[in-house]
């Protein structure tokens, strides 16, 4: 068995955080911002994130997430009940900027739900996507504004995405297909 490759450790991770932050920032002078983070990994970044663009933008910055369980395009696929999380938008999307982030952009899927889900919260002037990697293999047109890192993949390999808050340690690997991670 091969070793999962980091791709990304912990200070990666951290730089690579600062800079999508200096981007949205740059491209979004003088917006009503929000950062709504896709549960689980996704929420975590999106916190990460906001620290970020309110220390740079110096001025508040709206955070929420969202949970997609239910927006699914496979739930009747899916054999096992799905683990919904509660969504946080306590603010109105209305006329407002919202940047949705998630950890991994693979075939479109999930980002498609999260818009799905947002919209049912209102209608945002502008949606924009920030990623922390692109591995390709879309299947929807959908493109990150923001991207951490372009991971060209194998489809049949895994990106793992880990976080302190969840998994104590902060990195970005790539493994093969029978060691992925759950």
């Amino acid at each position: 068995m091969n070793e999962a490759k980091v791709v990304l450790d912990r200070e990666d991770l951290r730089r690579t955080l600062v800079r999508i932050a200096h981007e949205i920032v740059e491209q979004n002078p003088q917006q009503r911002l929000a950062l709504v983070g896709i549960h689980r990994r996704g929420a975590h970044l999106a916190r990460r994130l906001h620290g970020l663009v309110e220390e740079i933008a110096g001025a508040p910055v709206e955070l929420g997430d969202v949970d997609i369980s239910f927006y699914r395009d496979d739930l009747a696929r899916r054999s096992a009940s799905p683990v919904v999380n509660a969504t946080h938008l306590q603010f109105p999307v209305d006329e407002r900027t919202v940047i949705v982030v998630d950890d991994v952009l693979f075939t479109g899927r999930t980002v498609r739900a999260a818009i799905e889900a947002l919209f049912d919260y209102g209608r945002p002037s502008c949606v924009q996507l920030a990623v922390l990697a692109d591995r390709g293999h879309r299947e929807l047109p959908i493109r990150p504004d923001y991207v951490g890192k372009n991971l060209p993949t194998n489809r049949g390999e895994r990106v793992n995405v880990h976080v302190e808050e969840l998994d104590g340690v902060d990195e970005v690997t790539i493994t093969e297909p029978e060691e992925a991670l759950v």
